[in-house]
């Protein structure tokens, strides 16, 4: 079992690090692999909706989305997390979900997904949905906790003193490798569940 997490915060030792250094070692004692990447700290653009990946199968800017493609096929499991801005999730992170959801042409279906969202005081809730919208666009099942996937401090290491908080991301860490195993179970018994051939449509024809 392998999975990705990525840290949308600027802070290498921030607040967002210490939420997922809690997962970090609930992944361990479980025997999951876990690799964390940081990205809030690098210079990514936004999607220009060029096409260029539809045809050569990775993004036209080659940055670290295009390092992390690679890791998320491999991936069982993918965590996002990102400290809230004004109810938001860091735009550094929207730039690369976008990118790396729209530009990966491998099927995502049945990976499970997890958002986590670190805060003073509040639009968590907003954040996490914000996030959890890349998952239920392509087949990602959700993994949830005891409350929703937030974390409370401002200054650095103010979120180790949040224990609700942590014990969430222990118990959404143990959740989703119960998820992760359970469909790696299920594929080798059961295969993925039928596809239809897609059918898109919009509101003008």
């Amino acid at each position: 079992m392998k999975v990705l997490m990525i840290n949308g915060s600027p802070h290498p030792n921030g607040n967002t690090a210490t939420a997922l250094s809690e997962m970090e070692k609930v992944f361990a004692a479980e025997g999951v692999e876990a690799e964390t990447v940081q990205i809030g700290n690098k210079d990514i653009r936004g999607c220009i909706a060029c096409g260029f990946c539809k045809k050569n199968g990775r993004c036209v800017f080659h940055d670290v989305v295009n390092e992390l493609a690679p890791k998320f096929e491999e991936a069982d499991g993918l965590v996002v997390a990102t400290p809230v801005y004004y109810a938001s999730a860091n735009a550094t992170l929207i730039a690369c979900l976008d990118r790396l959801f729209f530009s990966t042409g491998f099927d995502k279906t049945m990976k499970v997904g997890a958002s986590v969202a670190v805060a003073r005081r509040g639009g968590c809730s907003a954040t996490f949905d914000e996030l959890n919208k890349y998952f239920t666009i392509c087949g990602m099942p959700v993994a949830s906790s005891q409350y929703w996937n937030s974390v409370h401090g401002r200054e650095q290491g103010e979120a180790s003193e949040d224990a609700e908080g942590l014990q969430t991301m222990r118990t959404l860490a143990r959740n989703m490798t119960f998820l992760m195993k359970s469909i790696a179970l299920g594929k080798e018994k059961l295969g993925l569940p039928e596809a239809e051939p897609w059918q898109p449509t919009h509101f003008i024809r």
